[in-house]
């Protein structure tokens, strides 16, 4: 029987930890200094617990047809949910990754390992300074680019601006998609300004989101979906049905009164996404 609980101090002096799932067989929940980063069921990598990634898979199943490999870029690892959920839903699939930490790598991939067939490549370093670093062949060929990097609780500046999200979305497919993680709570002002941002830099947005994160009624994430050709207005209803509920997907007059007011955020503006409230998301260390 493996421990419930395993920890390790990694970068920056935080400390992870491995907290096996006792509701759910095979299944295990990273924490970054308290701070629930990932859900991972080994037995079942099409498992996504968290409703913000199940958010991102469903858009993830509809940019090719079921089963096609794809070429995915991920910034920021966690536990590597979304790219093990890739493989196990689109085998063949070409995946990269940009982590700034090793050392929680490491701890991941001691404890929770992944398939070692499947074609997942890891690079080191801030994921801003990486993007000039990564493969040429990338230009103009990624499929998916999920943007996910926390220190901790909080988004960095650097990974924001107008300036960032262009040149992450250099890497895209004209009708590739780009997927960020946004945690806000009211009155909302970094998620409506990511939003104004995504869509300056990348091109037409979605966001989806639990209904009462997007009404700003309490802290959460808002999954912002950004495509240089546009979101196809045929995903919108199987994004909306495939939920989870209650479930807002945002466009058109919706989408224009979430943002009304905010400007693209760049490099001079930038300051990151906000602090949770405490016990939002946080975990005892016991």
């Amino acid at each position: 029987m493996p421990e419930a609980i395993r920890r390790r101090t990694v970068g920056g002096g935080l400390v992870a930890e491995i907290r096996a799932d006792r509701w759910r067989r095979g299944s295990h929940e990273l924490i970054l200094d308290g701070t629930p980063q990932s859900h991972v069921n080994l037995e079942d990598p099409t498992e996504l617990a968290y409703e913000y990634v199940r958010r991102m898979g469903n858009v993830i199943d509809l940019v090719r047809p079921p089963g096609e490999a794809i070429t995915a870029l991920h910034l920021g690892a966690g536990g590597l949910t979304l790219p093990r959920y890739i493989d196990a839903t689109r085998p063949g699939s070409r995946q990269q990754i940009v982590e700034i930490d090793p050392a929680l790598v490491d701890f991941v991939r001691e404890e929770l390992p992944w398939d070692r067939r499947a074609s997942i490549r890891i690079r080191y370093g801030d994921a801003r300074e990486q993007l000039g670093r990564l493969p040429a062949g990338l230009l103009g060929a990624v499929d998916v680019l999920v943007v996910d990097v926390f220190a901790g609780a909080r988004t960095p500046p650097q990974v924001t601006s107008v300036e960032f999200y262009r040149e992450a979305a250099a890497r895209l497919r004209p009708d590739g998609v780009l997927l960020a993680n946004i945690a806000d709570g009211p009155p909302q002002p970094y998620a409506r300004g990511q939003a104004s941002t995504i869509r300056e830099a990348v091109g037409p947005v979605v966001v989806l989101a639990e209904s009462g994160v997007f009404k700003g009624r309490r802290f959460g994430n808002l999954v912002i979906a950004a495509s240089p050709g546009g979101i196809p207005e045929a995903w919108l209803s199987p994004l909306y049905a495939a939920g989870p509920h209650p479930a807002t997907v945002a466009v058109d007059a919706e989408l224009q009164r979430f943002i009304a007011g905010t400007r693209p955020v760049t490099d001079a503006t930038a300051t990151g996404s906000p602090e949770p409230g405490r016990g939002v998301f946080r975990f005892s260390s016991d």
